[in-house]
């Protein structure tokens, strides 16, 4: 019998994350997903892709604090082996991060080194650290936005970390083609969740983000999860080094 293919998703418990998770169990994956503090909210997505018939296991991750990283994929090596009698996964899928709105006049220097350790810095090394635990053939799927193709004032410092994804994405697809891992980028544009104190969802920003998309509206979770799901499948083996922008056609 074939082995289930097993993917990390970290920040699964809310919003984008969640949606890719559950999204990524329906494809018929086995899933490991990491939250950083809200154990009610985790427990109700792993009731959730119990129902897809996939199995699951929850993680707490500060992705942030590359200190914890080590201690991190010993749990998750053991949580493998007895939850899935696996060594190793084939899928993982940096998501977990968190929004900053501040003019270049007003960012601290505080608030754009938490940027950098939540948006590059962490998904860098958590991924580094990964690579003995990835099987060949799997796949590495980061998050980026669309902010990083168009500039809405008050963002720099949370853009240019994902601008700097997006390089360290084909890198990762270069440098890990040999094993054949494939390494993408989902650049999700404006979404209504809670990200970012929830202003494309409840403030004037949904409408005037939805004026300028050629769809006509905001983004939900949803968009989102379904095409994170498709590049953790083999429908996607011959995608690498791309940049999937899902932004229902913003400023085209």
């Amino acid at each position: 019998m074939t082995k289930r293919k097993i993917a990390l998703v970290t920040g699964g418990s809310r919003g984008l994350g969640r949606d890719m998770a559950i999204n990524i169990a329906k494809k018929g994956l086995d899933v490991v997903f990491t939250y950083h503090s809200n154990k009610g909210a985790a427990d109700e997505v792993l009731d959730e892709i119990e129902k897809t018939g996939s199995s699951v296991h929850a993680l707490q991750l500060d992705t942030s604090d590359t200190k914890g990283f080590d201690q991190f994929y010993k749990e998750l090596s053991s949580a493998l082996k007895s939850k899935f009698d696996s060594n190793h996964f084939d899928y993982l899928v940096n998501n977990a991060g968190t929004g900053l709105y501040g003019t270049v006049e007003e960012t601290t220097e505080d608030q754009f080194d938490d940027m950098l350790n939540i948006h590059f810095k962490g998904v860098y090394f958590l991924t580094q650290k990964a690579l003995p635990l990835l099987n060949d053939g799997g796949g590495i799927v980061n998050i980026s936005s669309g902010l990083a193709r168009f500039s809405f004032p008050g963002f720099s410092a949370y853009a240019s970390m994902k601008g700097a994804i997006e390089v360290y994405t084909r890198y990762l697809a270069k440098e890990l083609g040999s094993r054949q891992i494939k390494a993408n980028v989902v650049a999700p544009g404006a979404v209504a969740t809670d990200f970012a104190g929830g202003a494309n969802r409840d403030g004037e920003r949904k409408s005037a983000i939805a004026n300028v998309t050629a769809l006509g509206r905001v983004g939900e979770a949803e968009d989102i999860g379904s095409i994170v799901a498709f590049l953790c499948s083999h429908d996607a083996h011959w995608i690498t080094a791309q940049r999937i922008e899902a932004s229902g056609g913003t400023l085209i």
